[in-house]
This record gives structure tokens, sequence and C-alpha cells, in this order.
């Protein structure tokens, strides 16, 4: 079976496609942290500041998961807007440039994982 993606405020499947035009309309209004639920329980985190974004992957509620990674980055970036309005600041190492996030994600999203050539840390 194929894995779909729905947002998690919506019961539409997302291809690829559509989910990063969505993802796009929902940053530019400023909702800078985006759900994704899987068919399999997976689900797929996005928080961003709108430059940069953190990237998580997690098989269930309790899983650490995983996320994409800038290798070598050393600074820190803030902006970065809960949807409980809680604002957090992360190491720019575990966030990557808001293009790289969204080629990430439509990689997840078409092949359920991540591209072999993104930096990724397993969390778990």
């Amino acid at each position: 079976m194929v894995e779909s993606w729905v947002f998690t405020d919506s019961a539409v499947p997302a291809s690829a496609a559509t989910a990063l035009d969505v993802l796009q309309k929902r940053i530019e209004a400023r909702r800078l942290e985006i759900w994704l639920t899987s068919s399999r329980g997976r689900s797929l985190a996005i928080i961003t500041n709108t430059e940069r974004a953190m990237v998580m992957l997690l098989n269930d509620e309790t899983d650490p998961g995983e996320h994409a990674l800038s290798p070598g980055a050393s600074s820190s970036s803030s902006g970065f807007v809960l949807a409980n309005g809680q604002h957090d600041e992360y190491p720019d190492e575990d966030t990557v440039p808001l293009p790289e996030a969204m080629r990430i994600i439509s990689h997840i999203l078409t092949t359920g994982a991540p591209p072999a050539d993104a930096a990724w840390s397993i969390d778990r």
C-alpha cells in the first residue's frame, strides 16, 4: 500500500505538489508550525521562521523521531512560533534553509523517506 499524507487539520490527502503549495500559503499566512499525518500513522512536522525550518519525521506520538540537519552550521535562529504561541530558537545545525526543507518534504511525501543526500539525524 502506498503511504498517503493529510494535513492534521484536513481529511483531504495531499500530493507532494499540493502539499508544497499549501505549506507555502500557510507560511505566508504566518502559520509556522505545520503537521501532516500519514496513512501508516507517521507524522511529519515542519516548524519554520520563514527562512529556516526544522523538519521532523516521527513514527508515532511517542517516537523521538528524526530530523533534517545542516552540518557545520554554528549559529542559531529564533522566530520559530509554535501553534500554542510559544517562540522557539534552534541551533542552525538542527534546521535547514526553507528551500531545502521543501525539497526534503517533497521527497518524504513522494517516497516515504528523506533524500539520500540530505543530512539527517536519527534521534531514537
